[in-house]
């Protein structure tokens, strides 16, 4: 069953160096060979070590070993070789949270080609645009999701092979899907070894789809090297994640953060990860901790707030064995620690990441947890507020542009888990990407101890639930409607300082105004729209605040 071993792999962790607050803070140290392919680093491997009867994974479905996961990592290689999917073309993946998608991502990769995993909220418009952006050949997609997603795969000229995948949900139009491969048949036919493609760890594995300013996507180009540093850095120097770990991240897969949570992590050490294909609502989180009692749990925010909001949720009807939780999305207010840390005897590590570097690199620690900032840089990163946005010296590294403890900055950071770039996005790339530096378009403040503390976006996009929402899709969505004249969208915080989109509309005609015109305006968004881009709330007015050259002052709206 195993391939060769093409590439050693070594990752040397000090847990008290890296743990503890009495002793320096340095990153663990990460050896990385030229000739590298990730999938066997993160899947082969455990069996060499001895770990192929540990379960890799629980779903809806059951337990999956590492053996049986290498197993069906390899039938995917050899499938794909079968479509003919070439070395470094992309294989577009719209799939719920199974034990499939791990085998597919790592399957992709392991045949030298790029695993894009997509947003499974998203609408028909937006598949359409990634698949003719990213070019792929062949799609995977959930069984559930096809429906949503066949309109795209019908305008794509690239697409050459549907492969569906059967999903506890079921249902979603597959049964009209003719033509297309089912993924357990097409798997069943295929070997059970494969012989890792001759990658480096330079070479292209995956890309990670982020929303723009525009509301147009950006394919996040990320390499081979850049899973095992987010393990070796965050997981293990932050986490002290180990194989005896039981992992469940409510943020799906497709996410950065989520991807990190639930699969490179425990696939990393060994541990074992548990994937929910359906919504991660606060019943559905509350059954699989009391279910599967995980050790480590990734939410959101919003998630924590919908939790705590029902008194009975506490940590004996959740998961006793619960040692640490993290955060990351959007800004976790101090109340929501402290009220979680109250009822649960864990607390929260509120940490930033994103698309771009991958995962967290600025974090609270176990031992070092202060609500209402978002930490220190994780070892192995570096952090620095600017003045401005764009400015530094060619490499982004000019000092002399930065501000001082106490003042508002914009975030930047380096560190070896950035993006090499935005795929066919040269102007965007160069907007973000400054040599070592990734400019990440928010603004924080330092103290005089050295916490970060969030202070805003120096850009309009919101974050909604942890998933970037475009102002601009918003209102182009609202303006589509006959009786608006213009709107104007913001960030507004809800009961628990949650940031949601806010929207201010003028209306053609004063008489349409009603609470009736309201519930319209959120439907009709809704329809148009990934249903968490609605605004939760509709001031109808007369006018919009706008500049003499007619830019609308939004700023003015955020009071």
């Amino acid at each position: 069953m195993l391939t060769s071993m093409r590439a050693a792999f070594s990752v040397v962790v000090e847990p008290t160096d890296a743990m503890s607050s009495t002793h320096p803070r340095s990153p663990p140290r990460v050896t990385i060979p030229r000739d590298y392919n990730a999938a066997v680093d993160f899947i082969d491997r455990h069996l060499v070590e001895g770990r192929g009867a540990r379960v890799a994974i629980r779903d809806d479905r059951g337990a999956t070993t590492y053996d049986a996961l290498a197993e069906r990592t390899a039938r995917v290689a050899n499938a794909l070789r079968g479509l003919g999917v070439r070395f470094e073309e992309r294989v577009m993946m719209c799939m719920l949270d199974t034990a499939d998608f791990p085998a597919v991502f790592f399957g992709a990769i392991k045949a030298g080609a790029v695993a894009v995993p997509v947003n499974t909220l998203l609408t028909t418009d937006d598949y359409a645009f990634m698949l003719r952006d990213s070019r792929a050949r062949v799609v995977v997609v959930s069984d559930a999701l096809y429906a949503k997603v066949a309109p795209a795969i019908a305008t794509s000229p690239f697409i050459e092979h549907v492969v569906i995948a059967s999903s506890p949900l079921g249902g979603g139009g597959a049964e009209e899907s003719r033509g297309a491969l089912q993924l357990d048949a097409l798997l069943g036919a295929s070997a059970t070894t494969f012989e890792a493609a001759p990658t480096t760890s330079d070479d292209v594995a995956f890309w990670l789809y982020s929303s723009g300013s525009t509301g147009t996507p950006k394919g996040a180009v990320h390499l081979h090297a850049d899973l095992v540093w987010t393990a070796a850095l965050y997981a293990r120097g932050i986490l002290g994640m180990h194989e005896d770990d039981v992992v469940f991240s409510a943020a799906k897969l497709f996410f950065a953060y989520g991807l990190g949570n639930a699969m490179t992590f425990p696939l990393h050490v060994g541990a074992t990860a548990v994937l929910l294909a359906e919504r991660p609502t606060p019943a559905a989180v509350m059954r699989v901790l009391r279910e599967h009692r995980p050790t480590i749990f990734g939410g959101v925010p919003t998630l924590y707030a919908s939790i705590l909001a029902d008194e009975t949720n506490r940590r004996e009807t959740a998961s006793p064995a619960l040692r640490a939780c993290i955060s990351a999305g959007e800004a976790l207010p101090q109340h929501l620690g402290a009220k979680w840390r109250e009822r649960f005897g864990t607390d929260i590590l509120d940490g930033i990441g994103s698309t771009e570097m991958l995962h967290i690199f600025l974090s609270n620690r176990l031992d070092d947890v202060r609500y209402g900032t978002t930490g220190k840089p994780v070892p192995g990163y570096e952090v620095k507020l600017c003045r401005a946005g764009r400015s530094g010296g060619a490499d982004g590294g000019d000092d002399s542009a930065t501000v001082r403890d106490g003042e508002e900055g914009a975030l930047w950071v380096r560190g070896p888990t950035s993006a090499a770039l935005y795929w066919n996005q040269r102007d965007k790339s160069m907007a973000t990407f400054h040599g070592p530096w990734t400019r990440t378009g928010d603004t924080y403040v330092r103290d005089e101890d050295g916490y970060y503390t969030y202070a805003g976006r120096d850009d309009d996009m919101l974050k909604v639930g942890g998933i970037w929402v475009s102002p601009f899709e918003v209102e182009s969505a609202l303006a589509a409607h006959e009786d608006v004249l213009e709107a104007a969208v913001v960030g507004h915080p809800d009961a628990d300082t949650l940031v949601k989109p806010k929207a201010f509309v003028v209306l053609k005609s004063t008489r349409a105004a009603s609470d009736a015109m309201v519930d319209e305006l959120k439907a009709f968004v809704k329809g148009r729209l990934a249903p968490y881009k609605y605004p939760r709330w509709i001031e109808l007015v007369k006018e919009l605040p706008k500049t003499a050259t007619g830019k609308i002052q939004r700023y003015k709206l955020r009071g």
